[in-house]
């Protein structure tokens, strides 16, 4: 049976980077939407690149010409250009969401946030759950993925360990199982053929903050040194970003903050380990 085509919004973010090459693997035709060509470091043979800005309808339209599925990572993590969660998480998105229905796209997958329904008070939930609710009343098939923390969000632990000490709120004894790239995309990649609507995935392995922390320190050779703070910190840091730093400036801060005040334990997926993922960051830098 031959392969449906699929189009990639974020390809080049840590996720999309990873979803691309499971689809090209899986034997899929892939079409890619990014802001500039010359920053892409796929092969021209292996995809279909097509260069379009999401945040203008205009630029896109025809890139969903012939196209069965879309699979959208879009969203702000650290960009510097301007932009808030709701011109990009948001209206991106949508305007995304707007082409497929307009060309008979057969589905449309979406990965949030794990919880984000439960966050809507935070600038980065409040801006990817309202584009849930658009997908979700669009008509279209679709389904949500919802992480509950990739590898690379942990490389905070990673940056406070290069001090030798890593700086956790509460008793460190709250737990959540991020997940790799690679394992996530293959789930992402998984639910094209599925009719499922909705997945909460996290990695393999359930740990602590304080193990994440040791996790750190170990791949770094430092001594375990491990300082506890009392909630009011967390929350004063909290009210002075949000009342000194702009939207698109907090928000990152402010999903961590409150995301570490939490149990995020996800259905468990995947294989790859934190504590390999940490010394592998650890010897390239």
């Amino acid at each position: 049976m031959k392969k449906e085509k699929i189009l990639l919004a974020g390809a080049t973010g840590y996720l999309g980077g990873y979803i691309a090459k499971r689809l090209k693997e899986e034997g899929y035709s892939v079409r890619l939407i990014v802001r500039n060509k010359k920053k892409v470091n796929f092969n021209d043979q292996e995809f279909e690149v097509y260069e379009g800005q999401v945040t203008e309808p205009a630029s896109i339209s025809k890139a969903f010409e012939g196209v069965d599925v879309v699979i959208s990572t879009v969203g702000i993590t650290r960009q510097k250009d301007g932009l808030t969660y709701m011109d990009v998480d948001y209206q991106a998105n949508v305007n995304l969401v707007d082409a497929a229905k307009v060309n008979g796209v057969r589905k449309f997958i979406y990965v949030s946030v794990f919880r984000g329904d439960q966050m809507r008070h935070l600038q980065i939930c409040a801006a990817k759950e309202r584009m849930v609710d658009y997908l979700k009343a669009s008509d279209l098939k679709y389904c949500i993925i919802r992480p509950n923390g990739f590898f690379s969000d942990m490389g905070d632990f990673l940056d406070m360990a290069k001090g030798g000490r890593v700086y956790l709120f509460g008793d460190g004894k709250l737990k959540l199982n991020p997940i790799h790239g690679a394992d996530l995309a293959k789930e992402c990649v998984r639910m094209v053929a599925t009719t499922d609507q909705e997945l909460n995935i996290g990695g393999p392995e359930v740990l602590s903050q304080n193990e994440i922390a040791r996790f750190a320190l170990k791949a770094l050779a430092k001594q375990p040194k491990i300082t506890h703070l009392p909630d009011w910190v967390r929350k004063m840091v909290l009210w002075f970003v949000r009342t000194f730093l702009s939207a698109k400036t907090y928000g990152p801060i402010e999903f961590f903050l409150s995301a570490m005040v939490m149990d995020m334990v996800a259905p468990q997926y995947g294989t790859h380990k934190l504590e390999d993922y940490f010394l592998a960051k650890a010897k390239v830098e």
